[in-house]
């Protein structure tokens, strides 16, 4: 029985189908797209904007060869927590808003690559943390702000090739400043024409290997040639790859077309020679950590070998050996006998690789390689010191009694019977009285020129006055202040003294 004024079930049934097709679900797809699951695909659909409604759990959005110049801050509606992948290649898209990822704070994946980029702003990708991917190849970048990959912590690939880059970003493989995952850097067919090879050098092994630089007008020189040289001695995926295509010009000729890196040790070149592996030294006592700088950075297995031919492994070690959870050897205590070749073998799920490291030990005990020199250098300084003290003790020793020098008149002539004097009991004349007059000489006979008994010595003084200043003279080191050995033997001559 029907009621009254009752709305039959068939009508409701169409009200509510006409009401669902009025509004749009949020599962529905865009028009001229093709949604299969969670994948919404709209690639070659001649679109000049971001299709709306989006599904809300779309987890990969492809807009790649459409019209699509800006993208704004407001591209999508809303959030859309589960999208990991948008693809916007072959856009011409020339501006990028620094908020465009707000509402994309799960993305992985992320292509802007054969667009119209001119600049990276300034934290551009921050609000990506969880980026692993990043595609800007084959644009016109010319300029890249350093804090452009800030807070990408995750990011393992970075594609920056077939731009307009001049300048290396060095703050991408820096420590503190490097993403802590990422291990493919792309800068080929760059404008690039010097390198920082010493700072490249220093990277890991693993972050080398794909660390592109092919197809840059670089500039030849040898930390260039040895830069590479390492990396094909290692076989490096980034060297080895691409032989070809690594060229750079050199300066005395830049008319000449570019050559080849690895061809620049030859004399018709450069003549640039390899640069060796350095070994490492330490001393008697000390302790030393060798690194293995592999290719493979999540290895399966890591061992060393020492050069004794006993095995170390990262689940233990003997008490002056362990390895380190970086897969480095770390040696305590060192002898003589730990000195040698090292080997370090690792194995990957691609290739294993044995890397060796040569370990010299100086056979004494020492904190520093320049102490024995700073020894040698005391020690002959030492030496040198003594040589001049001993020549100045000889040769420059200081008078006596030159405090009394000043003192001292100039000494009046000197008789040799002084010396003979002194052992003679009756003095030449009393003291304080003028000497006696001499004698008359007397014809056929000579007198005696003062000396003692008459007799003439050859080369004798005159005689030496007894009183200097008034004074007598004191001790009888005043008396022989100079000696003479003839007229001190002439005491015991057998001449008789005539007085």
């Amino acid at each position: 029985m029907a009621v009254p004024g009752a709305v039959p079930g068939a009508v409701l049934v169409m009200l509510a189908m006409l009401a669902m097709l009025a509004v749009p679900s949020a599962g529905s797809c865009p028009t001229r797209c093709v949604c299969a699951s969670n994948i919404l695909s709209c690639s070659q659909a001649a679109l000049s904007s971001v299709p709306t409604p989006l599904p809300r759990f779309t987890a990969v959005l492809d807009l790649s060869h459409n019209n699509i110049s800006r993208l704004r801050a407001d591209w999508a509606p809303g959030r859309l927590a589960h999208l990991h992948a948008l693809l916007l290649a072959h856009n011409g898209l020339a501006f990028v808003s620094t908020e465009a990822f707000t509402h994309v704070p799960h993305l992985r994946h992320l292509d802007l690559s054969s667009n119209r980029l001119r600049a990276l702003e300034e934290n551009l990708f921050s609000d990506l943390p969880e980026l692993e991917v990043l595609l800007l190849y084959n644009n016109e970048i010319s300029a890249v702000d350093r804090s452009a990959f800030d807070n990408l912590s995750r990011l393992r690939k970075l594609y920056l090739g077939r731009n307009h880059i001049a300048r290396f970003p060095l703050e991408l493989l820096r420590d503190g400043s490097r993403p802590a995952q990422l291990s493919l850097l792309d800068l080929s067919s760059n404008r690039l024409r010097s390198l920082p090879a010493a700072e490249l050098q220093a990277l890991p092994a693993w972050l080398r290997d794909r660390l592109y630089l092919h197809g840059n007008p670089l500039g030849c020189d040898c930390p260039l040639f040895q830069l590479l040289a390492r990396g094909r001695h290692r076989r490096l995926s980034a060297v080895m790859d691409f032989q070809e295509e690594l060229r750079c010009q050199l300066p005395s000729a830049p008319n000449r077309a570019p050559v080849a890196i690895l061809e620049l040790g030859s004399r018709e070149l450069l003549n640039c020679s390899e640069a060796k592996e350095a070994v490492l030294e330490a001393y008697l006592g000390d302790s030393v950590t060798l690194g293995c700088d592999s290719r493979l950075r999540a290895a399966h297995g890591r061992h060393w070998v020492t050069p004794g031919g006993d095995r170390v492994t990262e689940e233990g070690g003997n008490g002056s050996a362990a390895v380190l959870a970086n897969g480095s050897l770390q040696l305590r205590a060192l002898r003589p006998e730990d000195g040698g070749t090292y080997a370090c073998r690792v194995s990957g799920p691609a290739f294993n690789e044995t890397l060796y490291v040569e370990l010299l030990v100086h056979n004494f005990t020492l904190h520093g390689p320049h102490d024995g020199l700073n020894t040698a250098y005391t020690t002959l300084v030492g030496c040198i010191l003594s040589v001049v003290l001993v020549l100045i003790y000889l040769y420059l020793t200081p008078c006596r009694c030159c405090c009394r020098a000043a003192e001292k008149p100039p000494a009046p002539p000197r008789d040799d019977s002084l010396n003979s004097s002194v052992l003679s009991a009756t003095p030449n004349h009393a003291v304080g009285e003028p000497p006696p007059p001499p004698r008359p000489r007397i014809a056929g006979h000579r007198a005696a020129p003062g000396g003692q008994n008459g007799r003439y010595k050859a080369g004798g003084s005159p005689p030496m006055a007894a009183v200097v200043g008034g004074a007598p003279r004191e001790g009888p080191r005043a008396q022989r202040k100079v000696s003479d050995p003839d007229s001190v033997s002439s005491v015991f001559s057998d001449t008789p003294i005539v007085v």
